[in-house]
């Protein structure tokens, strides 16, 4: 566990997030995550980025940013997970439409909104509504499994891009990064769309990930929390049928669809995001342990993204076992805001070790959990998020 040494401070972490933002901001209304490496608007990663500008005190750009990322909603409510605003050409070709893709991503917008009331700012009504639309598309229209869990049309939409849990639907008897590649390009194509061209479905990736299924229950009852509550009973469905996936000998929750059976019960730590919306007290207390236990998620600097003991675990290689920040965070907050006893704790091991990896790494992209070594883009902006983890 790392110790609180100056260069962890909270004014040095401070204006640490303020400078690598500050650079980053496109006057075109959102923050690149990095600008020579991700130069576009990333749906959750802008919304990371909204909170951030609110914890900083700079309300305008919460609230643009948070405008970006719901400006190429279409009337089905469905949400891009990319916005080409410096070049509305760019890519075109790939998803069939101008300025923007052609698939989702985790619905953070929900959490966003109701961050940036819980700082004292005035959200617009019309953008709460956005989002309220936004997960409505996802609850209402997506294609579900029998078991209740709503589908991906792309491993891109869950945002763990190259996570362990989908090495079943990589080409070959094992996962190598140059097939998987050609596979995900090869998804695009078998995307079904609605009216509008929404994605509703992809037989070639019958996948529902837990991780996802949770975001979406969470948002929802985030932005019940300024108001918008008329989905909050399908997200109580959609959390109860997410804890009937939770399989007590291997410690995690499991993917259903196509992986189910296989690589969609690899213990990674996106796996335990049913925590944000979990009432099952045993699987509870054994995920929260196993964030901060050094035989399996537990690191110096924050939660590994793969259990130690996987196969697949590797600590320095994308999606295969560093620590993210934005999945650092997401469990800090469910673990810090749950009110069960001794889940606290496990908030306070999780926000130390990942404050100290954001700074450790230069607010690298994600980091090596035992050493704090920089990897992926550096800096990448949501790597600022440590400083929204309020140590109360």
């Amino acid at each position: 566990m790392p110790d609180s040494g100056d260069d962890h401070t909270p004014e040095k972490l401070r204006r640490l997030v303020r400078a690598t933002l500050d650079s980053a901001w496109v006057d075109l209304g959102y923050t690149a995550p990095n600008l020579d490496v991700y130069p576009w608007l990333w749906l959750w990663d802008s919304c990371f980025h909204a909170i951030l500008w609110a914890e900083l005190g700079v309300p305008e750009r919460a609230l643009r940013e948070l405008e970006s990322v719901l400006a190429a909603q279409d009337s089905s409510g469905f949400v891009p997970h990319m916005g080409y605003q410096r070049d509305p050409d760019r890519s075109s070709e790939i998803w069939g439409r101008r300025g923007s893709s052609s698939i989702t991503q985790p619905p953070i917008y929900g959490h966003a909104v109701a961050e940036l009331v819980r700082r004292g700012i005035t959200v617009p009504e019309s953008l709460v509504e956005k989002a309220a639309l936004g997960l409505e598309f996802l609850l209402k229209h997506r294609r579900r499994r029998l078991d209740g869990l709503i589908t991906v049309v792309h491993p891109w939409e869950s945002g763990c891009d190259d996570s362990p849990r989908w090495d079943d639907m990589c080409p070959g008897d094992e996962f190598e990064l140059h097939r998987w590649r050609d596979k995900k390009m090869d998804l695009l194509p078998g995307i079904e769309r609605g009216p509008v061209g929404e994605p509703i479905s992809n037989p070639q990736f019958d996948v529902a990930p837990v991780s996802f299924n949770a975001l979406i229950a969470w948002n929802v009852r985030e932005l019940a929390t300024v108001g918008s509550d008329h989905l909050v009973a399908e997200a109580d469905e959609l959390a109860q049928a997410i804890d009937t996936r939770w399989l007590p000998e291997e410690l995690t929750w499991i993917d259903s669809g196509a992986t189910s059976r296989g690589s969609g019960r690899t213990r990674t730590v996106e796996a335990l995001l049913p925590l944000l919306v979990s009432e099952n007290m045993k699987a509870r207390s054994a995920a929260t342990a196993s964030l901060v236990d050094p035989a399996a998620h537990g690191s110096r600097f924050g939660p590994l993204g793969v259990h130690r003991q996987e196969p697949s675990f590797s600590p320095d290689q994308y999606w295969r076992g560093p620590v993210w920040p934005q999945l650092a965070y997401l469990l800090w907050v469910a673990t810090s805001k749950s009110g069960i006893k001794g889940e606290s704790d496990i908030a306070s091991v999780v926000r130390t070790g990942t404050v100290a990896g954001a700074a450790e790494s230069g607010m690298a992209e994600y980091w090596v959990g035992d050493s704090g070594v920089g990897l992926g883009a550096i800096p990448q902006s949501w790597s600022g998020l440590p400083l929204a983890m309020r140590a109360d």
